[in-house]
């Protein structure tokens, strides 16, 4: 009895856990905002395109960074989420680097979340 009791509270734990990943820190829950601007990398692969997002009276602007993958059928993926931010300047360095306000990210897997930053 005691064992499936044990069970049971993991898994408890296990799924609020979830619950608060997927509620406050999951990117792809992120608010969609207003175009701003998009930078395609040199070799055509990556298009990322950032979007303005105002959270209303009470929050600050923040920059939405979303990596489109011009070769797959235009998938999309967020990987820049940053507070306190109106605009969005986007360099490619090369065809799988590029930086976005100073932060230098390696396209498909690196993201830049300010919520895990600190």
């Amino acid at each position: 009895m005691l064992k499936f009791l044990c069970i049971g509270s993991l898994i408890f734990v296990a799924l609020i856990g979830y619950g608060v990943y997927w509620a406050f820190f999951d990117m792809n829950r992120l608010p969609t905002g207003d175009y701003l601007t998009e930078e395609t990398s040199p070799d055509g692969t990556y298009t990322l395109k950032a979007y303005v997002t105002n959270g209303g009276a009470t929050t600050s602007y923040a920059i939405r960074g979303e990596l489109v993958f011009n070769n797959n059928n235009n998938r999309t993926k967020n990987i820049y989420w940053n507070y306190r931010e109106e605009t969005a300047n986007i360099t490619w360095l090369d065809d799988d680097t590029v930086v976005i306000n100073g932060h230098t990210l390696h396209a498909p897997n690196d993201t830049f979340d300010f919520r895990r930053e600190g």
